[in-house]
């Protein structure tokens, strides 16, 4: 059977799990550098064949989850959010709980590389964030260092009814292989715990060919065989990528001979909406 035949004969529900929408200026450079609106991404995501993103708003723009209401409020069955707060001396459980009483917010997501949040995490100053989490039973993504990912195994374990997911497969945006999966015993070894997940997202920065990026087949066969079609997910990071979005989709649809099926659909998006409870 050819992928086109195993996509065709299974209606695959696409689902991204990482892009950011914002309004304003200051975008990173790995970004693109003007703002990402509702209609960008919107437009983008009908080109592509994709029903639904998940958004992670923009910490370079204040704005941005104001922003992201608008998009869950406009649009619910496009646009869902897992926001943040800043992890400073204001910081609580009571910001969850008013984080996730925004429409459209399922969950938190945070990126623990500045000094003080790392700090935070590595001193265990973030035990009453993870407490708050697994009170609401919301997922929390995160964008770790390398090194930091055997302190999520502690969390995953102390906290087992807090859904974790590990954005990009913790590979940092700046690296291709092979030095992009160095760090991949570590992160497979956390398929043991059940309540840690992964996004597949922003595969092809790693690649070092061209589409549809077969230098990466072997990162996400080993992916796969860790933590199985129901925690890895699919997602692009789309503002960063040198690819268009069809071809992030594609990578995975049509050009990896051993996912298909049932496989496919859950990778691809409905396994993401069950961990973030997206219904």
């Amino acid at each position: 059977m050819t992928a086109a035949e195993r996509t065709e004969e299974h209606t695959v529900e696409i689902v991204d799990a990482q892009i950011h929408l914002w309004q304003g200026d200051g975008a990173p450079p790995h970004h693109r550098q003007q703002p990402y609106l509702i209609e960008d991404a919107l437009a983008g995501m009908d080109a592509a064949g994709v029903q639904r993103a998940v958004n992670c708003p923009a910490i370079w723009d204040s704005a941005a989850h104001t922003y992201a209401v608008e998009a869950a409020v406009r649009h619910p069955d496009r646009f869902a959010t897992l926001g943040w707060f800043p992890l400073d001396e204001h910081a609580g459980p009571a910001s969850v709980d008013a984080l996730l009483a925004l429409p459209g917010m399922l969950g938190l997501r945070f990126m623990l590389a500045a000094p003080d949040a790392i700090a935070a995490l590595t001193s265990g100053g973030l035990e009453w964030l993870w407490e708050a989490a697994q009170r609401h039973e919301a997922p929390v993504a995160l964008m770790v260092l390398p090194e930091h990912l055997p302190l999520l195994d502690g969390i995953a374990g102390r906290f087992p009814g807090m859904r974790l997911l590990v954005d990009h497969l913790a590979v940092l945006p700046f690296l291709a292989l092979p030095q992009a999966a160095a760090h991949f015993d570590g992160l497979l070894a956390l398929a043991a715990r059940p309540n840690i997940a992964v996004k597949a997202s922003g595969v092809p920065s790693m690649a070092t060919d061209a589409y549809p990026f077969r230098s990466t087949h072997d990162v996400l066969r080993r992916t796969f065989d860790a933590f199985g079609p129901e925690r890895m997910f699919w997602g692009t990071d789309i503002t960063r990528m040198r690819c268009t979005w069809r071809e992030c989709v594609t990578a995975f649809t049509e050009e990896i001979p051993w996912l298909g099926g049932r496989d496919l659909e859950l990778v691809m998006g409905r396994a993401l909406r069950t961990w973030i409870g997206w219904h």
